[in-house]
């Protein structure tokens, strides 16, 4: 392979994030708890990698993913909250009882979550791409768990998510 075909193109990118939109649109909810913000994470991702650095084509996928979550990050500043409450999710987003849990976590536990669990980040590489100590994200993520676990346990008993039974104030 030649040094101009070892690195992701800009069509390169366009085919992943064309291919994989859905679940890299669901990376931005699932971060950014807000379907507008999820959008922008997704469009600024597609600038970023398409006029960004050069890539080798094989982590040209977990680059992609990368700058979306880069750019969730810089428009919440999870690990800078702030006394907010949650934004409501639109009804006419449909979205699984298991997925609104998440996002109604707190920004810096939502965060330590989808990173470390369902990106498979390190703790070290969440430190560092959010901005606060390893031991914070530890933190975040055991509370993110524990609030899932116990939100899953309303599910469970109650059969059907409760409105407003598990929604969380950060």
């Amino acid at each position: 392979m030649n040094a101009s075909t070892a690195y992701a193109t800009s069509d390169d990118f366009c085919r992943i994030f064309s291919e994989e939109m859905n679940s890299l649109y669901l990376l931005g909810l699932l971060l950014t708890a807000d379907p507008a913000k999820a959008e922008q994470s997704f469009v600024a991702g597609i600038g970023d990698s398409v006029e960004g650095n050069a890539v080798f084509r094989e982590w040209a996928r977990s680059w992609a993913r990368r700058t979306i979550i880069q750019h969730a990050i810089r428009m919440i500043e999870p690990a800078h909250e702030k006394l907010r409450i949650a934004n409501p999710i639109p009804a006419s987003l449909e979205i699984e009882p298991r997925l609104m849990a998440i996002l109604e976590l707190a920004d810096l536990e939502r965060f330590a979550f989808v990173m470390s669990v369902l990106e498979g980040y390190s703790y070290q590489d969440c430190s560092t791409l959010l901005g606060c100590s390893r031991q914070d994200v530890v933190n975040a993520r055991t509370r993110a768990l524990e609030q899932l676990a116990k939100a899953a346990e309303l599910v469970a008993t109650d059969g059907e998510r409760l409105p407003g039974a598990y929604t969380l104030v950060s």
